[in-house]
Order: C-alpha cells, then sequence, then structure tokens
C-alpha cells in the first residue's frame, strides 16, 4: 500500500507539472533554453579583461571581434554543459539542485542532448573563424580540454581543480588572439592563480553543501579535505595579489601621472576578500549566482572597474 500511495502521489505531482507548465512546445523550448544555461555565459565575460586592460573597446573592429569571441565561447561552452549533463545524469539525479536540471529530470533524452551539444561544439569554433585562425584553435582546445574533463579528468584529484581554472584562462586568451593585442605575463598569472581560487573554493562550497553525499556525486570530493582545498586557495590567493600588484606597478606611467592602476589593487583585494568570505561560508558552489546576487561583491567589482577604466581611459 505505501508503495501505491507513493506511485500516486508522484503520478499526481507529474500531472501538476504537466498542467501548470504550460504548451508542450514552450515546455520544450524551457527546457532547452535551461539546459545551456545562459546564466553561466557571464564567464565568457573575461575574453574581454585582455581588450579591455589594452583600452582598444574604443575601437569598432576591436569591439567587434572581442563580441565574436564572447558569442564562439557561449556556443562551445553550452555545448559541453550538454555533453557533460549527458554523461553526468546518473549522478546528477543525486545531487539536491542538479537534479533539476532538464537532462536529470527528464526533460530531454540523453541522445538529443549530445547531439545538440556536439553541434553547439563545432559551431563555436566555426564561428571563431570570423576573427581569423587562431581563436577557432583556442575555442578548440577549450572544447578538448572540457570534453577530456568530462570524460576522464574529472575523476582525477587535482587535475580536475587545473583543468576547469584552465578552461577559465583560455576564454581570457581567447579575447587576446581575438583583437590581437598581447597579455601581460603578470595579467596572465593573474588570470591562471584567479581561476584556481575560485575552482578551490567550488569544490570546497560543494563538500559543504552535499555533506556525506559529496562522494557519490562527485568522486573526488570524496578524497579533497577541507584543509587541503583551504591550502589551495591560500596560495592562489597569495600569487594572484602578487601578480595583479606587479601588474599594477608596471602600468606607471601610462595613465597619465595618477596611481589609478595602484589605487586599483585596494578594490581587487576587496573582491577577493569578500569572494573567501563567502567560500569560507560554503555557498561558493556555483560562482555564476554568487556574482549575480551578492551585492557587496559586485559593488567592490564596480569600484575595481572604474579605476581600471579611468587608467585605461587616461593612459589612452
Amino acid at each position: 500500500m505505501a508503495i501505491a500511495d507513493k506511485q500516486d502521489s508522484n503520478l499526481g505531482n507529474a500531472q501538476n507539472a504537466a498542467v501548470n507548465s504550460g504548451s508542450p512546445e514552450r515546455s520544450k523550448a524551457s527546457a532547452w533554453l535551461r539546459a545551456v544555461r545562459p546564466k553561466q555565459w557571464i564567464k565568457n565575460l573575461l575574453v574581454f579583461a585582455a581588450p579591455g586592460a589594452a583600452g582598444v573597446l574604443a575601437n569598432r573592429r576591436d569591439l567587434q571581434e572581442a563580441l565574436i569571441a564572447f558569442i564562439a565561447f557561449c556556443l562551445a561552452a553550452s555545448g559541453t554543459y550538454l555533453l557533460n549533463d549527458a554523461s553526468d545524469v546518473e549522478s546528477d539525479r543525486l545531487h539536491p539542485t542538479k537534479r533539476r536540471r532538464p537532462i536529470a529530470a527528464g526533460e530531454i533524452g540523453v541522445i538529443p542532448a549530445k547531439i545538440a551539444g556536439a553541434l553547439l561544439l563545432v559551431g563555436g569554433v566555426a564561428f571563431g573563424g570570423l576573427t581569423g585562425w587562431r581563436l577557432p584553435v583556442v575555442v578548440a582546445a577549450y572544447v578538448i580540454l572540457t570534453t577530456s574533463y568530462s570524460l576522464w579528468g574529472k575523476r582525477v584529484a587535482v587535475l580536475d581543480l587545473a583543468m576547469v581554472a584552465a578552461g577559465f584562462v583560455l576564454r581570457t586568451v581567447a579575447g587576446a588572439v581575438a583583437v590581437d593585442v598581447p597579455i601581460s605575463v603578470w595579467f596572465f598569472i593573474v588570470a591562471s592563480f584567479g581561476s584556481l581560487f575560485v575552482v578551490a573554493g567550488k569544490r570546497y562550497s560543494e563538500m559543504v553543501e552535499l555533506g556525506d553525499e559529496s562522494e557519490t556525486v562527485r568522486s573526488t570530493l570524496g578524497v579533497y579535505t577541507a584543509s587541503y582545498l583551504a591550502y589551495v586557495r591560500s596560495v592562489s590567493t597569495a600569487v594572484t595579489l602578487v601578480a595583479y600588484a606587479l601588474w599594477a606597478f608596471e602600468k606607471v606611467g601610462d595613465n597619465g601621472g595618477f596611481p589609478w592602476y595602484e589605487i586599483s589593487i585596494i578594490p581587487f583585494v576587496l573582491v577577493l576578500l569578500r569572494y573567501a568570505f563567502i567560500i569560507d561560508l560554503g555557498k561558493a558552489g556555483a560562482p555564476e549566482e554568487v556574482i549575480l546576487h551578492d551585492r557587496a561583491l559586485q559593488g567592490f567589482g564596480l569600484l575595481w572597474g572604474a579605476t581600471i577604466g579611468i587608467g585605461v581611459l587616461l593612459g589612452g
């Protein structure tokens, strides 16, 4: 009887969901839109970092090429999300929030998701070709990296941190190659270790959020310890801060004589400290959600962007 009651309850919930979801066509379109994760496209704004620091985005052609890089990475990233969700469908169904993803929830079939994902990956590489041959190479490298991560890298401790962080770095490189601007060594180090800091924080937050179920959902979480992830965050934060300071002081003389780049160190530190605080609370499992909803972090980020922007304008 208990089993029958449970089945009746599940059937009733499914029927209610069907009634509230509107037309089948609309529900399917909504499922696909959620599956490609448009919120996570915010990560692809990193393609504007190098062109923005170089002060070339005021040039119409450079801005267009940076936008092409952004769209190319949105296509490739969405393809990766579909393939990854199709691959992780069983483990996602055990996750408290990921189980609501369209593929895990059964709104989209695994095979259609894999086909759509592959098409988006190819489309991202092809679209990048509008700027020349170098951007498609970077996008292709991202596709290879993320595919390797989905197939086996995510199950190898430490390597999974490096591979996810590398995905962020490739976004930064893509913006530079798209508009043909050089990347400072210090800028590259900031991007690399800053990304590692975010990824280590994400893993720690997942560990806190999932508790005893963490290893079931993500195998590496059964290997990492809280102290190890804290160590990675400490090292990556220190390197990021030192490299950013060296980059800022390297820009002396390029900003009209006033130390705007040097001043930007202060809000940059505040951004890192605020994010570290959110990580320590175990609430940084979804970096895009943190960026979109934490008002203090947004305020520090705007202040940092303003000081950098003034420095770029005066330097131009």
